[in-house]
């Protein structure tokens, strides 16, 4: 039952990394629009994620509770270490879900609307970046455990280690990628006259990823951290980072003739190869501190545990996916699956 547990990990991880960036892209893209973009962005964003920006976030909460029973240890790390950027995720998530209902829903129509709109880019913004620093301070080696260090103030232990340069640039990242696959998702859910401002921003937001994840890279290297220099020395990593690369071509030539259901698996794919490069090189030990790494198996919950909560997790599973599915027919959202005249 390890395995099915893994497999659901790995699997809620990769959705709310796709689904749910491409839900705070769409902020970011209306965030970075002229007044005469922002408007058509905002409607397509409503006829789009109004139905489910909410659900995209169960991907998340699955996540939390399989680390919370099954790998307890590492779990407590995450959380304690590193509760001050996951505390402004969570309240980045709020007041996004607040602001996007009150600004469609609100019965007053006045200045407050605009006030709703900055709460909405603003969060959609800054959340994924604290995401991507969470994620970054994991694999920098900068965390100093307590145990290790028990005369160390609070800064030490709890703030400078995702103040570095390392992930600080693996939020922006993720920040980018964010808008990449909104960009990208959204050319399937455009008129004719929008598309070609989707495929303008997705190719900004393709470079700026580049960029951004080369300068993620450089600043790893110089800080000397583990990942970086095993990163750049494994040839599997390299590897999934060049053929994400190459998949641009089919993907950029999908778009230009109307493919939807190509482009979006390619831009799946890129994000898969994405984060086997960033993750599966370095499995089990996905925590690295001063004082060493820390695998997500040490100390995990009991077998009878892990079989309980695999059962769990095939049962809801089984009831879970066909009823995102209902809910993605019923408001005519499954077109994911369909072509495009």
């Amino acid at each position: 039952m390890l395995y099915v547990v893994l497999f659901f990990t790995v699997l809620s991880f990769f959705l709310y990394v796709l689904l749910g960036g491409a839900d705070f892209g769409a902020g970011i893209l209306e965030m970075f629009s002229g007044a005469e973009h922002k408007k058509s962005i905002k409607k397509t964003v409503y006829s789009v994620l109004g139905p489910v920006w909410e659900a995209n976030h169960i991907w998340i909460i699955i996540l939390i509770v399989i680390l919370w029973i099954a790998f307890p240890a590492f779990y407590n790390v995450v959380i304690i270490y590193l509760h001050i950027p996951l505390t402004l995720v969570l309240l980045g998530i709020t007041l996004r879900g607040v602001a996007f209902v009150f600004r469609h829903y609100d019965a007053v129509k006045d200045k407050t609307q605009h006030l709703y709109d900055r709460m909405f880019e603003f969060s959609c913004l800054v959340t994924p970046i604290f995401l991507g620093m969470t994620f970054g301070t994991l694999l920098h080696g900068d965390i100093m455990l307590l145990e290790d260090s028990p005369n160390a103030d609070f800064y030490a232990l709890y703030i400078h280690p995702w103040l570095q340069p390392f992930p600080i640039f693996t939020g922006f990242f993720f920040s980018a990628l964010c808008v990449f696959l909104s960009a990208t998702f959204l050319i399937g859910e455009a008129k004719d006259y929008e598309k070609r401002m989707y495929m303008r921003k997705a190719g900004i937001a393709t470079l700026v990823v580049v960029v951004l994840g080369m300068a993620t890279l450089i600043a790893g290297y110089i800080a000397g951290n583990e990942f970086t220099q095993e990163f750049l020395s494994n040839y599997y990593a390299l590897g999934a980072v060049t053929l994400s690369g190459l998949l641009l071509y089919p993907l950029w030539k999908s778009i230009r003739i109307g493919r939807i259901i190509y482009c979006r698996f390619f831009a799946g794919l890129q994000v898969l190869l994405i984060l086997f490069a960033a993750i599966g090189i370095h499995y089990p030990n996905l925590i690295i501190t001063r004082s060493g790494e820390i695998s997500l198996l040490a100390n995990r919950a009991p077998d009878a545990v892990i079989s309980v909560l695999g059962i769990s997790l095939i049962i809801g599973g089984l009831l879970i996916i066909p009823g995102l599915l209902h809910l993605l027919k019923s408001f005519r959202m499954i077109k994911i699956l369909e072509e495009r005249d």
